[in-house]
């Protein structure tokens, strides 16, 4: 049975990091990073508890142990991560709905993994409706950017509601997709 929750202790952050390790591209093959998907950002301990006492991460726990996770990430932390400041600048130009993305009060999903024992049960969508139930009436918007080579991720992400807003390259080549999910025009969960 899979839990979801918000993390809540630093045994929870030192888990949702050995997971975040083991889906680095670094650390599975090319082939396992196609047909699965992968995780681009490392965070340390000292941003990833930082960033979970602004805004708590939602964790998927099985057997007391984290097998998923959905980072949770503020405005605030938009210079603190150095590979994730394209996307804001990106971000904060577009406009939605008429009005540009940085007026809005939106939260960023700072990187989602589901472990490779908890794929295809539907954890991945249990996290997100968390989020949503959690973050929903305190931001309008949820944004993340996805590596356009990580198929699996968008379609999962096209799943819950996210819709495209931009695809753009990074100053490294990388090509990337920021979607966005307009939880106003969501019924809540």
């Amino acid at each position: 049975m899979v839990n979801v929750s918000t993390a809540q202790s630093e045994k929870d952050l030192r888990e949702i990091i050995a997971l975040q390790t083991i889906n680095l591209p670094k650390n599975i093959s090319a082939e396992e990073a196609e047909s699965q998907g992968f995780v681009t950002v490392v965070h340390d301990f000292d941003i990833l508890k930082r960033m979970n006492d602004d805004a708590a991460h939602i964790i998927a726990k099985s057997a007391d142990k984290v097998v998923g996770y959905c980072l949770a990430m503020t405005k605030k932390f938009k210079d603190d991560i150095p590979v994730l400041i394209p996307m804001f600048d990106k971000m904060d130009e577009q406009t939605y709905q008429g009005k540009f993305i940085r007026d809005y009060h939106y939260i960023i999903c700072g990187q989602v993994c589901v472990a490779k024992e908890a794929r295809g049960r539907g954890v991945f969508d249990k996290l997100y409706r968390h989020y949503q139930k959690v973050y929903a009436s305190t931001y309008d918007l949820i944004l993340t950017e996805i590596a356009i080579r990580n198929q699996r991720s968008i379609r999962a992400h096209y799943r819950v509601g996210f819709e495209t807003l931009l695809r753009y390259h990074a100053p490294d080549g990388e090509a990337w997709e920021i979607v966005i999910w307009d939880w106003q025009k969501t019924k809540r969960v």
